[in-house]
């Protein structure tokens, strides 16, 4: 399959893994649909919360989607995502949680992210020999956001304004909700996820995924952090 974009993940696995694909409703490892679980408690179905994470899966964003430069081959990044996993050392933090992030709610870490913010900012720049510059279309949409002047220069340098020190680890359990959904939300998904959130969480390895033709993201290759 030739993929339209890359990206490069944290996928949670085991019991945590399981449960964000099952919410979701798309487990990227496997490639796969998975039913919805039943919570109790949320102001509107899994589907409709869920509809907008869907397509990417359940993960923590450390390299933004991009496309492939020219003349650079899948085997290639490959390669490079490899080597590049085996020098860098693993990072942890406390644990998870349910929180808020702007309007969504995700998976956020508990006490410092440092170890994890440096995973993601050396992952983004070992391997941004492979990312096809963003189009003006992709410029234009990140910036109808509104972003700061800082942001704008990392837009600029690394193709997305969240990366280095705007870098925020996450895993984004829905799409944007209003104040009071939101809030019944969390109160329900904090009670879901509690049986299996980890504490620590540890970062062991990165995943390499794959977008297809539907805006779908599907699990490629994952090497452990073994540096």
């Amino acid at each position: 399959m030739r993929w339209r974009r890359y990206a490069i993940y944290a996928l949670p696995d085991s019991a945590l893994g399981a449960a964000g694909a099952a919410w979701l409703g798309w487990d990227a490892r496997a490639g796969r649909d998975v039913p919805h679980p039943s919570v109790a408690g949320l102001p509107r179905s899994a589907e409709a919360l869920t509809e907008r994470p869907r397509r990417y899966g359940f993960h923590a964003t450390v390299k933004p989607p991009f496309r492939l430069a020219e003349g650079r081959s899948e085997a290639e990044l490959v390669a490079a995502f490899d080597a590049f996993c085996a020098a860098t050392e693993a990072g942890q933090a406390e644990g998870l949680t349910v929180a808020a992030i702007g309007p969504f709610l995700a998976l956020r870490p508990e006490g410092s992210a440092r170890e994890l913010g440096r995973i993601a900012a050396t992952t983004v720049a070992a391997l941004d020999a492979f990312r096809d510059p963003p189009s003006d279309a992709d410029l234009a949409r990140r910036r109808a956001a509104g972003l700061t002047e800082r942001q704008e220069a990392l837009l600029a340098r690394w193709g997305y304004p969240y990366v280095m020190e705007e870098f925020r680890f996450h895993v984004t359990l829905t799409g944007p909700l209003p104040p009071g959904d939101r809030e019944a939300a969390q109160v329900a998904l904090a009670a879901h996820f509690a049986p299996v959130l980890p504490r620590p969480y540890r970062l062991q390895a990165l995943a390499l995924l794959g977008e297809d033709d539907a805006g779908r993201f599907h699990l490629i290759h994952e090497a452990a952090l073994s540096g």
